[in-house]
Formats: structure tokens, sequence, C-alpha cells
């Protein structure tokens, strides 16, 4: 029988033309899965991620900025410390070790956190540019080259191509961040920064925390006695103050054997400062044309600028807490702890720098936080 070369040529051509239609269908199904499945993962838990690392990164730039200056903060900033939401307690561990030229640092030329923040957008939106412009392209490239042209998406903002999005309702960011404090010496110009002495050789005349505090700060007039006692004529405005000086320099001393009491005043009064003046410092600049007084003595703390209004904790917002939260929040995780319970010393000196004009259900705030202190009302460590 004569073979029908023809007939078989096209029914090999047949089952070829089916093959790679049906391989074609194949890898395009399996791109547009990959495709969807890098955008649901975009929009679903990359950006809100981002969203709200954008937030840490702006409190830890507030804070450090509050108490050390925006130079300070912005070389900070360049080394990605910030975004964590513990970027001012990493700061003061690399200062607590560390002296500071302020000098040497103004020379240099750092980019502010408006740069660093339009850097931050503009690397998030080539993100999804890639990711639209995969999605709206041509599906005729293999699966192999969609997955490596996704490729580092994860890097920073978390993008992988798994298939099922993953919620990130009520996940905490834990951000990977740099030991800064251990390459201090290498990754820091020796110009800037300069390793503080060993705390060998103490002065003796400092031979205890309040009164290395109180002659170091000059919160009082000393009486020295000739058997080398002495003793401080505090003044009213001043001894609430010296007390919880005072409570955070023994704290520190009693937490670290390495360091002298020359220190500890010196961090005690950059922590007092952290604890009981940053946080309303924070509130008055969330407000337009306000800003923060502290109280001292019979001089009460405000935030001023507004026209004599008050400010109520409730419905005044500081991003998405009100300032009640933002407050309470302070108390139950910032303040010096003593014993499981908020130092008396600590907190008599934040409800004095707590401005009069903050009210809570028509009553001073301040008033509302000291009964609720009183009575144990929120939770203690």
């Amino acid at each position: 029988m004569a073979i029908d070369w023809g007939r078989m040529a096209r029914g090999v051509a047949t089952g070829y033309l089916g093959a790679k239609i049906a391989n074609t269908e194949a890898n395009d199904k399996l791109n547009a899965n990959i495709i969807e499945a890098a955008g649901i993962k975009f929009h679903e838990k990359t950006y809100p991620e981002w969203e709200k690392k954008q937030e840490l990164y702006e409190k830890d730039y507030k804070m450090v900025e509050a108490i050390h200056g925006a130079k300070v903060a912005n070389y900070f900033g360049e080394k990605g410390l910030f975004g964590t939401g513990s970027g001012l307690n990493d700061v003061e561990s690399i200062l607590s070790k560390y002296n500071i030229s302020k000098g040497e640092l103004n020379k240099l030329d750092l980019s502010t956190f408006e740069d660093r923040k339009a850097s931050r957008l503009e690397d998030i939106q080539s993100k999804e540019r890639q990711i639209m412009e995969l999605t709206t392209g041509s599906s005729k490239i293999g699966p192999a080259t969609i997955k490596n042209q996704l490729e580092g998406f994860g890097e920073g903002i978390g993008i992988t191509t798994e298939t099922q999005p993953s919620n990130v309702e009520g996940t905490p960011i834990v951000p990977v961040q740099p030991d800064i404090s251990t390459s201090v010496s290498t990754d820091m110009p020796e110009s800037i920064f300069t390793k503080k002495a060993d705390p060998v050789g103490v002065e003796t005349k400092f031979n205890s925390i309040s009164r290395a505090v109180n002659e170091q700060m000059g919160y009082g007039e000393p009486i020295y006695r000739a058997d080398g006692s002495v003793t401080f004529n505090i003044a009213n405005d001043l001894k609430t103050t010296s007390n919880a000086h005072i409570a955070l320099a023994s704290s520190i001393t009693q937490q670290r054997d390495d360091i002298n009491q020359l220190d500890a005043v010196s961090l005690a009064e950059q922590e007092l400062f952290k604890q009981t003046v940053t946080p309303f410092n924070i509130i008055a600049s969330s407000i337009e044309g306000a800003n923060y007084s502290a109280g001292s003595g019979k001089k009460p703390a405000l935030i001023e600028g507004m026209g004599g209004q008050t400010i109520d904790a409730e419905t005044t917002m500081i991003g998405d807490q009100s300032v009640y939260n933002f407050v309470t929040e302070i108390y139950n995780n910032e303040l010096l702890k003593d014993a499981g319970r908020v130092n008396r010393h600590v907190f008599k000196k934040f409800i004095e720098n707590l401005p009069m004009n903050i009210t809570y259900n028509g009553e001073k705030l301040s008033d509302v936080l000291a009964n609720a202190h009183e009575l144990q009302y929120f939770r203690n460590y």
C-alpha cells in the first residue's frame, strides 16, 4: 500500500501545533497566576506594611530630632537606624558609648528627612510600576523570566511570588535592623565619633548619685561641711526635677556596672527629657501654630499659640491615635518602673510637665492621670 506522505505530514503538523498551543496556554496561565499573586501581594501586604513603616520612620526621626537636633537625626537617618519604632533608644545606646563632635557633624552634607521620604516613595512607586507593566504587558515570556523580573521585590518591602496573599491585619512589622553600635568605630568617621573613656578613676567627690546629680546640674546651692558631707538647698521649682533625675540616674547605675556616675548623670538627663518633655513636644508639633512650655514648681506646663483654647484629649489626634491614648501609652511603656509600678518621682515630673490645658471629659488630663495612678488603674509591669 502506498504511503500518503502528505496526510502524514499534515497529521504531524497538527499534533505539533496542538501541543504548542497547549504549552503556550499553560505558560500564559502560569504567567498570569504569578503576576496576579505578585499584584495581590503588593496591594494587600507590601504597600500596607510600607505605609506602617513610614509612620515608624517619622516617629523615630522626630523623637531623635527633638532631643539631639536635626543634624544628629539626619546622620542616623542616613545610617538606616530608623523605621523600627525604637530609633531613639538605639541612638541613645550609641551615644552612651561614643562622644559626638557636632562641629565635625555640621560639615557633612546630609540628606533631609523629606529627601529620604521622597526616595522611599519613589522606590515603592517604581515597584508598583514594574508590576503594572507585567500585568498589562505581553505574557509571551516564560514563567522563569517573569519570576526573575520579580526577584528583589521582597527586599525591604516584602514582595514574594507566593500564590496566597498574607493577611497583615494586626501583624506587627519586625524589620531587621543593623547593629550599628558594634561597627561604630569602623563605620563612623573617627573625626565625628570617639569612644568614651573607660570608667576607671571616677572622681571621688561624686560618691553618691544624688550629690552627683545636684552638683553637676546645679539644681541647688551646695553646703559643704568639714566632715566631707554636703547638703543642697534646692529651690522649690527644681525639687521635682532633681528627684526625678536622681531616680533615673540611680536606675542606670544599677543596670550598668560599666558606667561611672558622671556619665550616669548625663544619660539620666537625656532620659528625663525623653520621658517627661518629648511626649508633649510631639503633641504640640501635631497642632498647627502651637508650642509647648514645660512646668516647674508653680509655673504650669502649657501648650500655647491656640488663643487660650483647651485641647480635648479624646478628639485631638496624633496620627491615628488620640492624645489620651498617646499619653497613657507613654505612661504604660516609657516611664521608669520601680518594683512593677511607675516610679513616683518620675511620674510626679511627668504630671508637672503635662499641659494643664489638655482636658479629658471636662477635667484636666493631669488630674485624671494622677487619680488613675493612685488607683492603679493602668496596667503595671
